[in-house]
């Protein structure tokens, strides 16, 4: 199992990786049975997602996340998540939170794309949103040092 966490131009802020490297390994072993698991988080800029959101899903706008599943077999997860780190500080001061729990939130979400959760209906949404907050609440009890909520 490997979980990666790569700064691209940018200095993400992430603190206790190897904390959070354990918790999700934890959350995804809850979840799946996987012979190999093999994430990489690519923190950016705007200008870095957005290119990668035209060339690869042919959208337009910024975002927050993009969630690449990599994955050719079944017994395996294998995926690139690039997180723009200007878009979570922009949106955890439009949210009223603080920047560490907006951080956790997206890559919890990219993480629960990987699993099987979809965010494109408002019932997949409700779920998402759900399930995002049940990961903080837990992260934070697994990482009391860290506050994210």
């Amino acid at each position: 199992m490997a979980i990666r966490f790569f700064e691209s131009g940018i200095i993400s802020g992430l603190k206790e990786k190897r904390k959070l490297k354990a918790f999700l390994t934890r959350q995804l072993h809850h979840y799946l049975v996987l012979k190999r698991i093999d994430i990489n988080f690519i923190f950016c800029d705007d200008e870095a997602l957005l290119e990668k959101n035209i060339a690869f899903l042919q959208h337009h706008t910024l975002t927050d996340i993009i969630t690449f599943d990599l994955s050719e077999k079944e017994e395996e997860l294998l995926s690139e998540i690039y997180i723009s780190t200007e878009r979570v500080a922009e949106n955890a001061t439009k949210f009223g939170v603080a920047y560490a729990q907006e951080l956790h939130r997206v890559i919890f979400h990219g993480v629960l794309h990987l699993i099987g959760f979809g965010d494109k209906k408002a019932a997949e949404k409700e779920i998402m949103r759900q399930k995002e907050n049940e990961w903080l609440a837990l992260y934070q009890k697994f990482n009391p040092q860290i506050q994210v909520l």
